[in-house]
């Protein structure tokens, strides 16, 4: 039996785990984007910019299928957007299909055995990676 997701871990214990720290207003957007993502189909990625969610690609069987839709539904909104993932990305693909659209922060669980690689290609992007150390699930 599956349990109500509660969003129990709070934003002041996300960890920054990339060179860039979030904006005030990344760190918003990353609230947003972590937040519609929870309510979401998994596998889930959900844009957000300025405080609106604009792109949301659900209940994919690919974490990289699901950044596509929700880029192209964020169109032009995609560029300086944050993202948010409702579990790890289990390699750099699904990273680099939304840091191609221009997404500048990313929110996400972590716990991939691949974390590094992820984390070491979001530094290259120059972009934000907070972990939250609590995924999301919804079927």
């Amino acid at each position: 039996m599956q349990n109500a997701d509660q969003l129990l871990a709070p934003v002041q214990e996300w960890k920054t785990v990339t060179e860039m720290t979030p904006s005030a207003q990344q760190l918003q957007d990353l609230m947003v984007a972590w937040r519609v993502c929870a309510r979401t189909t998994s596998n889930a990625i959900v844009l957000a910019r300025d405080g609106v969610a604009v792109g949301v690609g659900a209940g994919q069987q690919s974490r990289v299928v699901a950044a596509g839709i929700a880029t192209t539904k964020a169109g032009d909104f995609a560029r300086g957007a944050c993202a948010a993932s409702d579990a790890f990305f289990p390699f750099a693909d699904g990273l680099e299909s939304l840091t191609a659209a221009g997404v500048t922060a990313v929110v996400q669980p972590g716990g991939s055995v691949r974390d590094q690689e992820v984390i070491d290609a979001a530094n290259a992007a120059h972009i934000v990676m907070m972990l939250t150390g609590e995924r999301h699930f919804r079927h």
